[in-house]
């Protein structure tokens, strides 16, 4: 699927359909194959093996998997930071201890979230990170990536903006959804890697 940008371009709205039908898609052996291999590219990465505390996030669904990273990123003894949502659409921070640390939370009608069970350690933790890794549903040859559209990693990216930090910022995608073209507003903001199953692609940009 490419979008070159010119005449007629599609919304992210309609784009975050077509990626969500294909992902729709996906049976569970797909996502717990693609699982073991997005985790194998991903400590790959020299950011994630110097990195000493990374924020990440626990996939949902048939999100590209995240657990076998996450635990792989704590074996070699990095703090891995998990989000909470909070009722406006922002994000509080935990530390992930281990599977047994998350909960099972359902907030209205959205699905349910795994979230560290422990302690909070406020919206500003996300500053200290490393590395940040980042949800997506696609990401283009600029390193513009296409999310959910709820705004909750707007609102992470702000806040490291006006903290003058500067983590590494990766997105994890299946190799499908890395694309031409999606589109950019002011706000939006480049990562600098996508990791794929296949492999990583760096964006120098960014």
């Amino acid at each position: 699927m490419e979008h070159d940008g010119r005449a007629r371009e599609p919304d992210k709205r309609t784009l975050r359909r077509e990626f969500l039908s294909v992902r729709n898609r996906l049976t569970d052996d797909d996502v717990a194959a693609t699982s073991r291999a997005l985790a194998e590219r991903a400590l790959e990465l020299p950011e994630l093996a110097r990195a000493r505390t990374v924020a990440a996030y626990v996939s949902v669904g048939t999100e590209p998997g995240t657990p076998a990273l996450l635990d792989a990123l704590r074996a070699r003894g990095a703090r891995v930071l998990l989000p909470a949502l909070l009722p406006d659409n922002d994000l509080d921070w935990g530390e992930y201890a281990g599977p047994d640390s998350l909960a099972r939370v359902r907030r209205g009608g959205k699905m349910a979230l795994l979230e560290p069970s422990g302690a909070r350690l406020g919206p500003d933790a996300v500053a200290a990170a490393d590395v940040v890794l980042l949800p997506g549903l696609a990401v283009d040859a600029r390193g513009m990536r296409l999310g959910r559209g709820g705004g909750s990693y707007d609102r992470v990216l702000a806040r490291l903006e006006r903290a003058g930090a500067r983590p590494r910022l990766v997105v994890l995608l299946y190799d499908t959804e890395v694309v031409a073209h999606v589109p950019a507003e002011a706000h939006d903001k480049p990562v600098h890697a996508v990791v794929t199953p296949s492999g990583v692609r760096r964006f120098p940009d960014a």
